[in-house]
């Protein structure tokens, strides 16, 4: 018999079809919203945010931070890199923009040497106050290039940029591929042609930092209480910082990692230097609140403006009522969810149960399970399909009615595997019983394990599932030889398909903290360095093709990665992709103009306007 919960899953997606219906969007939209007819943007106004907690991974150190939230603040109201985005939604919102940088710079004919000019009359905020030089950005690589600053996408610039290698700073001018020739010039030299490097210095961790503050701060995530400002906003009392010296430092007033982050305007920023921030806000106010129902109810009745992906008992209200529904917004998050199957574990070393696993899985049921189609769109491949330009979107190696999953087509599939010894279509092996599962023990993993038991169970696989609070840490540690795990999603780093791919397949995999699941490329000398066999089967690698695409620029490089996912898909078979996630804003009636920022994937404060009432 179904159970309350599931039944109640059911009744929600009735509700949840009439979101899809009135914001699911097509085309240009983008499943968002318009936001309604309310005149000419009003400056001004202090927006307030409330949530359960600070959700970063690096204590909001921007060398280490490796969280969208974090970086939606980051991007639009504290930091300026050489190029950046527009801070608006959609394929508009990917696109690179000159930001600190006069323009985009200056390439070499062999792809190699990137020369950067640096716009006149940009400054840090107080209290530093003085204008930024190209050796404030040479100074945030060097915190890259230390390890004990915990830079989380150091690889993206280590054997990248020629020299750059993760150890310790090796002081002013010691990266050899970065050079400072005069204050406004900054050159970058590679090892190899990179066609998606512009991406990689629009990330946080390459924006300038004063290095007579963060010199003082050398653990890990120390530095982000001190965060000094190159935008259009700036902590609440950093002018109030002491930097005669390391010791009369004290934290910023306006960040209280138990409390809140209170934003206000950077006297110091010159709003002609910036085209792609409107910056319409006088400040925000992101406070922390335990209690979910409150800060909910609270944006329902106008005294919060913003709640991020609002609970099912919310999100009914705001469809239910005419009014609230305008306030809703949904947009694409660049993310898939997928159920991950580990190549050297059986029964998943054998391909034909991988593709038997992908067309037996009713994958609309997980949708279910996660809320229905405002959460996102089915998935049926690995790379979200506004990364390719929706160059894949017919494209469905596992196709069933109504994504319900092909018993039939599954059967198949499995006959040909060496473990349906009869030819039956079911796994009669007994590598198929009790296959160790690890998820979470929260929703919505929770409300998807019947799903998928239910699924592999048709083609002979029962599981052995096991609910933990942190499921990612035994599915990351490759001795602990996990076959199948339904938590695991992925989100872009950057608006580049090398952010899935190059992470997710690259054999150069640790042991520990390994993001390959699937261990994709694996060989002897790495499983001996893990502590596992290798199966009988060799498992594939797709590192050259990495390689072939990293080097390409434009469409051929959206093509060959497009053509990538399409193999990983039918020749690899690494994952079960399940869902294409969107992310759901609910705001008070003071938000007058919404924006979504692609490249976070969260609220564009800069791009945000709220009513006169706000001043209030």
């Amino acid at each position: 018999m179904p159970s309350k919960k599931n039944l109640w899953v059911v009744a929600l997606l009735l509700v949840l079809s009439l979101v899809a219906a009135a914001c699911g969007g097509t085309g240009d939209d983008a499943g968002q919203v318009d936001t309604p007819d309310t005149g000419e943007v009003t400056k001004g106004g202090v927006a307030t945010w409330e949530s359960e907690e600070f959700a970063f991974t690096n204590g909001f150190d921007p060398t280490g931070e490796y969280l969208g939230e974090a970086w939606a603040v980051m991007t639009n109201m504290l930091l300026r890199t050489l190029v950046s985005y527009p801070h608006v939604a959609g394929a508009p919102g990917n696109e690179i923009v000159p930001d600190l940088a006069e323009d985009l710079p200056e390439v070499s004919e062999d792809g190699l040497t990137y020369t950067f000019k640096l716009k006149e009359g940009i400054k840090f905020g107080p209290p530093v106050s003085r204008e930024i030089t190209s050796k404030d950005i040479e100074y945030a690589f060097r915190r890259i290039a230390t390890e004990s600053q915990v830079a989380q996408y150091a690889n993206y610039y280590e054997g990248t940029i020629k020299g750059l290698e993760v150890g310790k700073d090796p002081g002013p001018g010691g990266i050899e591929g970065i050079e400072t020739p005069d204050d406004k010039t900054i050159v970058f030299t590679l090892t190899k042609p990179t066609g998606d490097f512009l991406n990689r210095v629009a990330m946080p961790a390459t924006a300038p930092i004063p290095e007579e503050v963060a010199k003082c701060f050398t653990k890990a995530g120390e530095y982000g209480r001190y965060l000094i400002s190159s935008a259009g906003y700036m902590f609440e009392g950093s002018e109030d910082l002491d930097i005669s010296s390391c010791d009369t430092m004290k934290p910023i007033s306006g960040f209280n990692p138990t409390k809140s982050q209170v934003f206000v305007r950077n006297p110091d920023y010159d709003q002609a230097t910036d085209e792609y921030r409107q910056n319409n806000i006088d400040g925000m106010e992101h406070r922390l609140n335990t209690n979910t129902n409150d800060f909910e109810q609270k944006v329902i009745a106008g005294d919060v403006d913003f709640v991020y992906t609002p609970t099912p008992a919310t999100l009914r209200k705001f469809v239910q009522d005419p009014e609230l529904k305008q306030r809703l917004y949904i947009n694409p998050g660049d993310r898939t969810w997928y159920i991950t199957m580990n190549l050297a574990e059986p029964p998943f070393d054998d391909i034909h149960v991988r593709k038997a696993a992908n067309l037996i899985m009713d994958k609309e049921g997980l949708q279910r399970a996660w809320g229905g189609p405002t959460q996102g769109e089915i998935a049926t491949h690995i790379i979200p399909d506004a990364m390719l330009n929706e160059a894949l979107a017919e494209y469905d190696p596992y196709p069933s009615e109504n994504h319900a999953g092909d018993e039939a087509a599954a059967k198949e599939e499995m006959k040909q595997s060496k473990y349906d010894t009869d030819g039956d279509g079911v796994c009669d092996d007994p590598v198929c019983e009790d296959v160790l599962q690890i998820g979470s023990n929260t929703p919505p993993n929770t409300d998807m394990l019947p799903v998928v038991e239910s699924s592999l169970e048709k083609i002979g696989i029962t599981l052995d599932s096991r609910e933990v609070t942190d499921a990612y840490t035994p599915i990351q540690t490759v001795a602990k030889e996990v076959p199948i795990s339904i938590r695991p999603g992925w989100g872009k780093d950057y608006p580049d398909a090398f952010t899935f791919v190059g992470f997710l397949f690259d054999s150069d995999f640790p042991c520990t903290g390994n993001y390959n699941y699937s261990l994709v490329g694996l060989t002897e000398e790495k499983a001996k360095e893990c502590g596992i066999d290798m199966p009988d089967e060799p498992i594939p690698s797709v590192d050259k093709d990495i390689a072939t695409c990293v080097d390409l620029t434009g469409e051929e490089r959206l093509n060959c990665w497009a053509e990538l996912d399409k193999k990983l898909m039918e020749e690899v078979v690494p994952w079960i992709p399940y869902l294409d996630a969107q992310v759901v804003f609910g705001t008070s009636p003071r938000v007058t103009k919404f924006e979504f920022d692609q490249f976070a994937g969260h609220v564009a404060w800069s791009n945000i306007a709220l009513t006169e009432v706000a001043n209030e």
